[in-house]
């Protein structure tokens, strides 16, 4: 197991500045120890052979991927791991809740846009990868990274991307209007499938979003977002017009009927050649000859979907930031580790050399291919108050009950004011 030792000690530096509170298992879920077996790992000279405790919260998709790591970390360590498996839906909020009283774990799963809410409520620490860090994919790095400093150690990668049946269409569209040809070309039910529904989806329609130039936030030098909506103006009132264009008064090409699950199950019977998604479908999609490639441009710029980045934190109050640190940036940053927490999620590595193993695989590969070109997803806090207004507005202009101009301008103008601006 390569070590990296510049790294470690800048962990115990974190350490010693951290407040102190016991790493308690006793929060709900099912506590279990990470085995110990004598083939995970060869022993290193300069691990830390003092022992210690972690707990780490982790949902059932990852626990064996994170079981496994664990059983050499304590080989090598004689550090003792426990595991709390909890569902992931709980976790943000529980993490929250405990670690300011000590009952949080030292590590916990989690997702990157939850990291404006965790440092605001200040139960999160920096997490120290030193010369590891271009190791990583960018975009996972920056997804991670708020105010110069990384706070999380990513592992997995997701973005939507145009799922093509090549039964059905025989080449990639380059263009919106190229889809709708090809989805008519092909004689099935749907020419285009994306599911809508009367609530939207803005984080599936994003990509098309921006490609007319309206991404949600202004984004800084270093890529991170700054809290001034970029989606106003011009540009979002020309994707506005489009929507209605397209919609059930237009072209019915966008239709609020249309949800995930009948989305889903339409393009499985092969109703229609292309739908917009993300690796969570391909189970529903087993057997079927499927292409992978960019979302069309609708706008004439880059359709640039969001990238989720999955990861790990450290707690703010762990007593043992150093383990904590040596675990993450050693066991779980491995070719190993990271190749096994994408077996169990098929999400694309965010380790290079992991993601590049298993890219030998044309669908990991065009998800991944497409995440290169993707902006993460905004964690700042006030992200928060942009969803109550995004996605109804977009299903009103759809489904023509909003004027496109008129809808869209008040939908930035209670954002504006929900955020303060």
């Amino acid at each position: 197991m390569r070590r990296s030792i510049p790294v470690v000690a800048a962990a115990l530096g974190l350490a010693l500045t951290m407040s102190a509170c016991s790493s308690d298992s006793s929060s709900d879920g099912d506590a279990t120890t990470a085995p110990t077996t004598a083939d995970t790992a060869s022993a290193s000279a300069t691990t830390p052979t003092d022992g210690g405790t972690l707990t780490i919260w982790v949902d059932e998709t990852r626990k064996k991927a994170v079981q496994d790591a664990a059983a050499a970390f304590e080989k090598e360590t004689g550090a003792k791991v426990t595991l709390v498996q909890k569902n992931f839906e709980d976790i943000k909020a529980d993490f929250i809740a405990q670690v300011p009283t000590g009952k949080g774990p030292d590590i916990t799963v989690g997702a990157h846009d939850w990291l404006g809410e965790l440092t605001k409520n200040g139960v999160v620490a920096p997490i120290e990868l030193g010369d590891k860090t271009s190791e990583f994919e960018p975009v996972s790095i920056q997804a991670f990274t708020q105010d110069g400093q990384v706070y999380g150690l990513p592992y997995a990668i997701e973005n939507v991307a145009l799922i093509r049946n090549t039964k059905l269409a025989k080449e990639a569209p380059k263009t919106w209007d190229d889809a709708i040809k090809a989805g008519e070309a092909a004689k099935t039910k749907f020419p285009f499938l994306i599911q809508t529904s009367d609530q939207g989806d803005p984080y599936t329609y994003y990509p098309l979003q921006t490609s007319f130039g309206a991404p949600v936030f202004e984004q800084n030098a270093d890529g991170s977002y700054n809290p001034k909506l970029a989606m106003g103006g011009d540009e979002g009132i020309a994707f506005a017009k489009w929507l209605a264009k397209e919609g059930e008064k237009g072209t019915k090409n966008l239709d609020t009927a249309i949800t995930y699950d009948n989305a889903t199950a339409a393009f499985a019977k092969g109703e229609s050649p292309f739908i917009v998604g993300g690796p969570w479908m391909l189970d529903t999609f087993k057997g079927m000859d499927l292409s992978i490639d960019p979302v069309p441009t609708a706008g004439g710029e880059p359709a640039q979907p969001f990238v989720g980045v999955q990861g790990f934190y450290i707690s703010a109050q762990s007593q043992n930031a150093l383990l904590a640190n040596d675990f993450l940036t050693n066991y779980m940053s491995t070719d190993e580790a990271q190749t096994a927490l994408y077996e169990a999620g098929n999400r694309p590595p965010a380790l290079i050399s992991a993601a590049e193993k298993a890219s030998s695989d044309p669908i990991t590969a065009g998800f991944a291919a497409v995440g290169k070109d993707a902006v993460p997803m905004p964690s700042i806090p006030q992200m928060g108050s942009v969803w109550q207004y995004w996605g109804v507005t977009e299903a009103g202009i759809i489904s023509g009950k909003l004027d496109a101009t008129k809808g869209w301008n008040k939908m930035i103008d209670d954002i504006n004011k929900a955020i303060g601006s």
